[in-house]
């Protein structure tokens, strides 16, 4: 039985989201999160790797042996992280720069593989496609909101050095929260990156408990009888 396309989009955006639940691909999560434009950058380019992988790895899903099946969705997920590597280094070459070994090292990143495997290779190629869409999305928002936070409390700003995504047309997008702000070192260094991200897991963990509960209802003869 097919997983419906809700499920899908529910389980990447939420419910299973790589950064949030699964936990997965955590190196570059915390070591480039350390502004909006960082994150936004290297979620954008998983977001396409996962969405290409798993659409390929549906397409050939009933041509490849099982015994080779894991060497096989390794290969094609390298070749499409060389592809989006070389595009990055052509077109965003100083965000290439700053995003550095991080980008080539999305080859190993575990979610890229478990969704190939675990997903894409026993699906249609719909939704495979999907699931690679919205899991990329789910881990961008997670990467966009700890750069975020991180970037507001280490340097008080949001979109620095928006031009190296965007060029020219984004030198104004840089918004100062606070003048004059001398920074807090700790929210840029690595400790930083664990502390928000487990603040983020727990504020979400916090929302689905007030979900799960059950929602009380009163009839209006259950509301008259107390009422007399």
């Amino acid at each position: 039985m097919f997983k419906r396309y809700s499920g899908i989009t529910s389980d990447g955006l939420w419910h299973n989201n790589i950064g949030f639940v699964q936990l997965l691909g955590l190196c570059p999560l915390l070591a480039v999160s350390s502004t909006v434009i960082n994150g936004l950058g290297l979620g954008l380019a998983t977001t396409l790797i996962l969405f290409a992988s798993n659409l390929s790895v549906s397409a050939i899903r009933n041509l490849v042996r099982q015994e080779i099946r894991i060497p096989a969705f390794m290969l094609i997920i390298a070749s499409f992280v060389t592809a989006i590597d070389l595009a990055m280094n052509a077109w965003l070459y100083d965000l290439h720069k700053v995003l550095g070994i991080f980008i080539p090292l999305i080859v190993t990143n575990c979610a890229i593989l478990g969704r190939a495997e675990a997903f894409a290779s026993r699906t249609t190629i719909d939704r495979a496609a999907l699931d690679g869409l919205m899991m990329g999305i789910g881990f961008t928002v997670v990467l966009v909101l700890l750069g975020g936070m991180r970037e507001a409390l280490g340097q008080g700003t949001l979109f620095a050095n928006a031009h190296l995504m965007f060029g020219p047309l984004a030198e104004n997008w840089k918004i100062v929260l606070i003048e004059q702000y001398r920074g807090f070192l700790l929210a840029i260094l690595p400790p930083g990156a664990f502390i928000g991200l487990g603040l983020m897991i727990v504020v979400k963990n916090i929302i689905d408990e007030k979900l799960a509960q059950p929602v009380v209802s009163i009839s209006v003869g259950e509301l008259s009888k107390e009422n007399t």
